[in-house]
Formats: structure tokens, sequence, C-alpha cells
């Protein structure tokens, strides 16, 4: 499914909860579908069971996944809709950035043309601004 960098100092079940957010995002995983267990993740990954335990937890405290008890965790299709105060918040942290780069001698340019090429990968967005 994915590899993650055991040599990194980011904890790997927040490696786990990028990759999948990117994942359902990029709408790899479906709504409703699926994930796979923590027991088979782990050992797909050989990762400890309570590191994707933690990862899923936390995808389920973001919105992105639920968990129907017996059954699994499942991609969230309401991640999909517009989380207002989520969404204040993503602005929040990108407008900070992204004075962080100009500050650091980003172009204009660069900038608009990296979210050109994220939106066009992404297959375009939602404009309801």
């Amino acid at each position: 499914m994915f590899e993650l960098d055991t040599r990194s100092r980011k904890p790997i079940y927040e490696q786990l909860v990028d990759k999948l957010k990117e994942l359902i995002i990029n709408e790899v995983l479906k709504p409703d579908e699926q994930l796979p267990s923590v027991r088979t993740l782990a050992q797909q990954i050989t990762v400890n069971p309570n590191t994707i335990q933690k990862a899923y937890r936390e995808l389920e405290n973001q919105g992105f996944i639920y968990s129907q008890k017996g059954k699994g965790s499942f991609v969230n299709p309401s991640s999909h809709t517009r989380d207002t105060e989520k969404i204040v918040a993503v602005k929040a942290e990108l407008e900070r950035l992204i004075l962080e780069a100009l500050y650091l001698g980003v172009s204009t340019e660069e900038l608009i043309l990296l979210v050109e090429k994220l939106d066009a990968s992404k297959g375009g967005g939602e404009s309801n601004d």
C-alpha cells in the first residue's frame, strides 16, 4: 500500500495518518471503502498493531474515517463535504506558510505555479468561495 521511513524523526503513526489522508484526498480510497484491518495492515507493513490503531483513531478524530464495531474502519464520505471550521484553520495555516515562503524569497509566480500544479494533479477542486 505504501512505505514508511523508519529513519524519519516523524513518528510512524503520524506517517501513517499522512499517507492515508493522502490516499483519501486523492480518492485512491473511495468513500465508504473499507480500510485494511489493524492486524492485516500491521503484518503488511511490519508495524506494531497499536501504532496502526493509534493512526486509525487519529484519522477518525479528524473525520477522515469512521468505525463500525465488529466490521472495521471505512473512509468517511462526509470528509468530502465542506467543514467550515477545518477550512478556516487550513486557510490560516496556508496564510502563515505563504508569508514565510515569500519572506524566504519564493516568488509569487512560483507559488501560483505550485497551486496550479497541485490543482491539476488533484483534478481541480471546488471553488465555492
